[in-house]
């Protein structure tokens, strides 16, 4: 009897160090307390999961990409400076007779300078070029589709917020209940014990409710611990650091667990996932364009001016060196002839492309009709067993209640007791386990017909 007592005591002082984990009692590692509801939760992790944050950098990487496509249709300028030292001068070989010698023989004249330099810009300007305006008009479509991919992983880490949120929420009224299974057995636990020292009762009788009760103290002990790793993962998906308090400020009702959003109808546009599938669509299709455009004649025009100097000594910066100066005009006009059919090859491709997007579209459409289906079935079930299993508990308490009233009077036994105490954790189980599909299911459904926020 006392190992027992010693035992309770024991597991009552690691639920309460728990608790106080749980509830941030343990501040030397806090630095700033976070009050949100579901909402503000989502609002959050927008700002701060690192993920969203990934999707925003890809944002600005298609902006840059869009400014260096946009850059093909500027003038390109570049400037050049090449100075040469002739260390050695090149010797070619002169036929003798030209300065009177007999003939077969050779001179070595070297020609040319030790120093050179040339200083000069060149300009290409593009009149037309059928890539580079397909990709001019590409840009706007580009940047949308990266949009939409940061909205998708907004989309996603919202639908995982507000499930953990509400299972954490549930998980709270769950410990509260089961504090109270604990208050009920700890005063028949105490009924139990005066009863016996009054011989009344079995010691058998006495470590039966003993061992349930520890059983109860120790579930609780366990789910607290799952609650407050919940809490943990929940920081990790807001972005928030883990030494920071977390207090989550909605309460799980019926009304809202049971509250019917399902409608009816429901448009796949809605889906950010169908329209990123549809800009993706647009996207093939520029590709597609593009190749058509290749086979045209591209038109620009170019013009450059140098000046350059030679030396036989390094007098570069002194007055009076003379350079020689010269320029030109041109335009400039590439027509494709034959390529092997490298380009009728990529255009294939290209349409290849379209098509799949537009199957990717019907298979997306057969999806969403599942996933509607799907989570408005399991939304109704759960709403049904929700109170189903609430009017359940209901009898399961009465029923418990009645039973240690019968055996506080002497007339009823230990084993049922205990197996009141059995179905009424099974009642209270099974009526959180439809709280939580219910709550699983409208998720579900709202991100299915693209409300989710």
């Amino acid at each position: 009897m006392k190992m027992t007592c010693r035992w309770i005591r024991v597991l009552t002082f690691i639920s309460i160090y728990w608790a106080a984990i749980g509830n941030g009692a343990i501040a030397q590692g806090t630095r700033q307390i976070n009050k949100l509801s579901a909402k503000e939760a989502v609002e959050f992790a927008k700002k701060n999961n690192y993920q969203v944050k990934k999707s925003l950098e890809d944002i600005r990487i298609q902006d840059q990409v869009n400014r260096e496509v946009t850059a093909s249709a500027f003038p390109q300028i570049n400037g050049s400076f090449n100075f040469t030292d002739n260390v050695k001068l090149p010797t070619s070989l002169l036929p003798g007779e030209f300065f009177g010698q007999p003939a077969g023989t050779y001179i070595p004249v070297k020609f040319g300078v030790q120093y050179s330099s040339t200083l000069g810009a060149t300009l290409d300007q593009i009149i037309f070029d059928g890539q580079v305006f397909v990709g001019l008009q590409a840009r706007k479509t580009a940047m949308e589709f990266a949009r939409k991919n940061e909205e998708i992983t907004e989309e996603n880490i919202a639908v995982n917020v507000y499930k953990v949120y509400y299972q954490l929420l549930i998980a709270e009224v769950q410990i509260g209940l089961f504090h109270d299974n604990i208050v009920r057995y700890e005063k028949l636990y105490n009924d139990t014990r005066e009863i016996y020292k009054n011989g009344f009762a079995e010691k058998l009788d006495v470590d039966k409710v003993s061992v349930t009760l520890i059983n109860l103290r120790t579930d609780s002990l366990k789910l607290r611990t799952q609650m407050n790793n919940g809490y943990l993962g929940l920081k990790v998906l807001l972005g928030m650091p883990i030494a920071d308090s977390l207090i989550l400020t909605d309460k799980i009702t019926e009304a809202m667990v049971k509250n019917d959003i399902l409608d009816s109808a429901y448009n796949y546009e809605n889906r950010r996932e169908y329209q990123m599938l549809m800009l993706s669509k647009q996207l093939n299709e520029f590709n597609v364009k593009r190749y058509k455009m290749m086979a045209i004649p591209t038109l620009s025009v170019f013009g450059n001016y140098y000046t350059n100097a030679q030396r036989n000594r390094f007098d570069y910066f002194e007055e009076g060196g003379v350079w020689f100066q010269q320029s030109a005009i041109g335009l400039r006009v590439n027509v494709p002839i034959f390529d092997g059919n490298r380009r009728r090859a990529r255009m294939q491709q290209a349409i290849s492309a379209v098509r799949k997007s537009e199957y990717d579209a019907k298979l997306l459409e057969l999806s969403i009709d599942n996933d509607v289906a799907a989570s408005r079935n399991r939304f109704r079930d759960a709403v049904i067993a929700v109170d189903a299993q609430h009017a359940n508990m209901k009898v399961a308490e009465s029923v418990f209640d009645q039973t240690k009233k019968k055996y506080d009077q002497g007339l009823g036994s230990n084993t049922e007791i205990n197996t009141a105490q059995t179905d009424l954790l099974t009642a209270q189980t099974n009526l959180f386990s439809a709280y939580y599909d219910a709550v699983i299911a409208k998720i579900d459904y709202l991100k299915a017909v693209g409300k989710i926020y």
